[in-house]
């Protein structure tokens, strides 16, 4: 009995912890997150605004200072 307890406590806090996390969310802001593993490569960026219809803030691949290299590690 005091088991079954303990899990709907845990549960109610769970559910608590995350609507508290999560209060000042919007659907827009969380629609933009949803895109943002995208958003470093162009060309994905435009897949997926071209099969979702969502528009992805892309962000363009950083040039190589003049001067420096690139290192592939």
């Amino acid at each position: 009995m005091i088991d079954l307890m303990l899990d709907l406590l845990g549960m109610l806090s769970l559910g608590l912890a995350i609507y508290y996390c999560l209060r000042h969310q919007t659907a827009q802001s969380l629609d933009e997150a949803s895109m943002m593993p995208f958003a470093d490569d162009p060309d994905v960026a435009r897949r997926v605004e071209a099969a979702t219809g969502k528009p992805v803030n892309a962000v363009a691949p950083e040039e190589p200072k003049r001067g420096w290299i690139n290192m592939e590690m």
